[in-house]
């Protein structure tokens, strides 16, 4: 598998490429895109993207947790997770790149 991590210059420079836009303009544009999607996901809605997958935020209850060292019982807080569910085009994607 590569080590290769796509970052927000990568997409940036996708933009920049495929759309036309200034490199400035492209930055500017992936980081509004993001700043939406954040901005959805802590107010608790779902940020769908078709043919890619689903995030959201999922509240998780406390519970007791095992330290794995000692085995001495650890209560873990209630938090909110984020998840995200590929949809089937992705997954198949992924699938097929496999194998490769």
């Amino acid at each position: 598998m590569s080590e290769k991590t796509l970052t927000r210059m990568d997409l940036s420079e996708a933009v920049f490429r495929e759309v036309g836009l200034s490199r400035n303009e492209s930055a500017d544009l992936v980081e509004s895109v993001l700043q939406h999607m954040s901005d959805a996901l802590v107010r608790g809605e779902q940020v769908k993207i078709s043919s890619f997958g689903t995030f959201s935020v999922r509240d998780k209850a406390a519970r007791v947790g095992r330290n794995p060292k000692t085995g001495e019982e650890v209560p873990i807080q209630p938090r909110r997770v984020l998840t995200f569910r590929p949809s089937h085009l992705m997954k198949e994607r992924v699938a097929a790149g496999n194998k490769r």
